[in-house]
């Protein structure tokens, strides 16, 4: 799957996405973009939590088809929506800086929407602050029972934490990305994707995606080393345009 997703995301038609074709240069000179977040980004938490609140209302009065829900932190909620695969609504629950904790105690915001599929990607904040792995996965394990409890005829899918840049990273905490090794970060994957075969939810793995051949957050793919450009973007909608087809598609 990893090959395929490869040759697919070489074989975009950029134009169709950016207007034209990107040669090599423009690629890397994406690398340097800071995702636009508008008025959200003077937003206090609980702001951001009001306004998700009611972007999931709206979602629950007037139901909408084939809904996909998106949550995590910044790197969901910096996902370019004309990047987003375009056969399905989606409803973006995601907030910067979030944790593991803080996402567990607001999956209710949404608890009346009809989602088919709910991507989660959440954790590596909390790395960031120290949380310990058994915490991490304990509350995702919790996130997990919530959803599949709240939303069960969705397919719950529990996403794995990408990789950073290590010491080519420039992202303002580089300090604390150096701490936590890319190693530490495979094997929490694997402790992830063991919990969410126990609960019975769905895990991809886009790590290999993202990763070079010293295990690291591939620049081509990064704004700073932690967050994704709009080449890295492609890479992630390509993994999920896939497992649309192939998971989604197939209850059809």
């Amino acid at each position: 799957m990893l090959a395929v997703i490869l040759l697919i995301w070489q074989q975009q038609r950029f134009k169709a996405v950016f207007g034209n074709p990107l040669s090599p240069d423009q690629v890397r000179q994406t690398q340097v973009a800071t995702p636009e977040l508008g008025s959200r980004h003077q937003l206090t938490y609980q702001q951001w939590v009001d306004i998700l609140k009611q972007e999931a209302k709206v979602a629950s009065d007037q139901p909408p088809e084939r809904l996909s829900i998106l949550t995590g932190d910044s790197l969901s909620l910096w996902f370019p929506p004309e990047l987003l695969p375009e056969d399905r609504n989606w409803l973006n629950q995601a907030i910067s800086g979030e944790s593991s904790d803080g996402l567990l105690r607001r999956l209710d915001l949404f608890d009346s929407t009809q989602p088919e599929v709910i991507f989660v990607m959440i954790g590596i904040n909390d790395l960031v602050r120290g949380v310990s792995d058994r915490v991490i996965i304990e509350n995702q394990r919790k996130i997990m029972t919530y959803l599949r409890k709240t939303h069960p005829q969705a397919q719950i899918v529990i996403q794995s934490i990408l990789p950073h840049g290590d010491e080519e990273a420039t992202w303002e905490g580089k300090d604390k990305l150096l701490k936590i090794p890319n190693s530490r970060i495979r094997q929490l994957n694997q402790q992830l994707q063991k919990t969410a075969t126990k609960v019975g939810v769905k895990y991809l793995d886009l790590y290999p995606l993202f990763t070079n051949q010293q295990g690291n957050l591939r620049s081509q793919f990064t704004t700073d080393g932690l967050h994704l450009n709009s080449t890295g973007y492609l890479v992630w909608r390509t993994a999920l345009q896939m497992y649309n087809n192939m998971e989604v598609g197939s209850r059809k």
